[in-house]
């Protein structure tokens, strides 16, 4: 079910089919995960409008959420910054049975954090250091990590950064600091390929994804996750839903006088 990279010009008919046909392999793997008691988690890192949101929401809008969760964190509190680096990211990581995407994650530091000064040059390498340890400890303690990067062109980025001052909709998701690295696009590609050089292990590899097309990333990059895993469908009972019987609670079409107005 992999999209057909050759193919730029997908329809929008032929994208929710296939699109469809991938949630449903999702669905399947979350009740696969739950079965075995699997810990999975998926960052996905980029350039501000890369399209980690909506590539996060086309994952995980069909799914529980009561097993699959969201993690996009703000800036650290005061109390945060004097913690260990990655403490506050400890905390959101799954429970058996459970899946974790992470819109940004711990390596914001190698990122926003060093190339706006946020962090010291101490901080910066001692992350570099220490993130491939903190990753291995995550696989040996029965973690499933998953790393993606989502690859936008400036041109790209400059048109969806338009879209975003035009339109109300998405009007919240320009910020200053998207002005910032707008002006700063060299010195986030030196931290992106720093970051890289030193985290990128065999043990736990970058995948990156061409998101200039926001809808063959969303398809591509769901197939490559799906194929990570040798999940089987779960099979259920099958229930038969037998007829209702009575409480002696009589239903009253009005049962409060605050009715809202019938607009439509």
């Amino acid at each position: 079910m992999a999209a057909d990279k050759s193919n730029n010009s997908l329809t929008k008919k032929e994208y929710k089919a296939q699109l469809k046909q991938l949630q449903t392999e999702l669905v399947k793997l979350q009740y696969w995960v739950q079965k075995k008691g699997l810990k999975v988690v998926i960052l996905f890192e980029g350039r501000d409008a890369a399209g980690k949101g909506s590539m996060i929401k086309a994952i995980s809008e069909r799914l529980n959420p009561r097993h699959v969760k969201t993690v996009a964190l703000g800036k650290p509190s005061d109390r945060e910054k004097t913690q260990w680096y990655f403490q506050r990211y400890v905390q959101h990581l799954p429970a058996a049975g459970e899946i974790c995407l992470f819109d940004r994650s711990w390596y914001n530091r190698a990122g926003v954090e060093h190339v706006m000064g946020f962090c010291s040059e101490s901080e910066y390498q001692e992350f570099l250091t220490n993130c491939p340890k903190f990753e291995s400890m995550l696989k040996d303690s029965g973690i499933i990590l998953l790393k993606y990067w989502l690859s936008v062109s400036p041109q790209e980025q400059e048109k969806r950064f338009e879209q975003r001052l035009t339109n109300p909709l998405k009007r919240w998701k320009f910020s200053d600091m998207d002005l910032e690295g707008r002006e700063r696009w060299a010195d986030y590609s030196k931290a992106k390929m720093a970051m890289m050089q030193a985290t990128d292990t065999r043990e736990n590899p970058w995948y990156r994804v061409e998101a200039d097309n926001k809808k063959l990333a969303k398809l591509n990059c769901i197939h490559h996750i799906l194929s990570h895993f040798e999940y089987r469908s779960v099979s259920f009972p099958n229930i038969e839903l037998p007829a209702v019987t009575s409480t002696g609670y009589e239903f009253e079409e009005h049962d409060t006088n605050n009715l809202i107005a019938k607009i439509y």
